[in-house]
């Protein structure tokens, strides 16, 4: 495979991480497409085996979907700026700090942004709890999904 399909696949992939944050946006159907085309033309044991495990998490993520609260952003009171910084800053998080990054660059970001906007690190937290009620837990199990899938994908074409 090519460098330049490489960067394809990965800027795919950037793109369904940022789908997934955007409502009506299907981020991970397009993750998974995109290590789709990957395996399908790499054709390694490699490649096959993050497509496996990818379509496995992606399959298990759509299970719990029905478990975890309905994304109903308009609910947390925060404004729509305030979910995108904590996404974009999870995807970021997620790479300097592997795993647990993403949490963690979430609800940093998210409290971040609603102290500064708020005035006072309570009013912040009371803001994050708000935020994780009526989007947080969904956004972040389907985005840590897509993250996990980016990841491996990052570290077959890197080591594999």
């Amino acid at each position: 495979m090519s460098v330049w399909q490489l960067v394809a696949v990965g800027l795919v992939i950037l793109l369904g991480l940022v789908g997934v944050l955007a409502p009506g946006v299907p981020g991970q159907a397009i993750v998974w497409a995109a290590v789709l085309w990957w395996a399908l033309t790499d054709m390694t044991p490699t490649a096959w085996g993050v497509l496996i495990g990818a379509t496995a998490l992606m399959l298990l993520n759509q299970a719990l979907r029905p478990l975890l609260p309905p994304r109903r952003p308009d609910e947390s009171g925060a404004p729509r700026r305030t979910l995108v910084i904590g996404g974009v800053a999870a995807i970021a998080g997620f790479f300097a700090v592997p795993v647990v990054g993403g949490v963690l660059g979430y609800v940093g970001a998210v409290f971040g942004a609603e102290r500064l906007r708020l005035g006072s690190a309570g009013a912040g937290w009371a803001s994050v709890r708000s935020v994780m009620r009526a989007t947080g837990y969904a956004v972040l199990v389907e985005l840590f999904a897509c993250l996990l899938v980016a990841g491996a994908w990052l570290g077959a074409v890197l080591w594999g």
